[in-house]
Formats: structure tokens, sequence, C-alpha cells
């Protein structure tokens, strides 16, 4: 499947991968660099749900509140 950008930049994503991916007006899209490739990743219900639970146990919070006071000593 192909696209073009316009000379703005911005690419059309074709309509079937907007229906499949639920990808409306205003949907924030996260962009990735790889070495020689762009991804594009829609933000929306489905991907915070599959988000969810993924850093439980991994001592997160923690590293978070660590962080925080590392910060404040500064």
């Amino acid at each position: 499947m192909e696209t073009y950008a316009t000379i703005k930049g911005q690419v059309v994503i074709p309509a079937r991968l907007r229906k499949k991916f639920n990808i409306k007006a205003g949907t924030k899209i996260h962009v990735i660099e790889g070495d020689d490739e762009i991804i594009l990743k829609p933000i929306t219900r489905t991907f915070y749900d599959k988000l969810r639970g993924s850093l439980k146990g991994k001592g997160v919070l923690k590293a978070l509140a660590e962080d925080r006071v590392r910060e404040k000593e500064r």
C-alpha cells in the first residue's frame, strides 16, 4: 500500500487502515524513528487498554518515587 506526503509533510492514511485502527479526526499519532523506517502508532483507547497492567510488579512506582526525590535534591 502506498501513499504520498504533501508539501507540508502530511501523510494520508488510507481509509481502510483508519477504519481498522479506529483513527478519527484529532486522534494522536505516536511517531517512532527507526534506523531506516518511520512507525506511526495511533494513540486510541485500545492502545491504553493494551498498556494497562503491563508494568505491574516491575517496581516502576518505587523507581518513580526515587527519581522524584533525586529531582528535589537538585
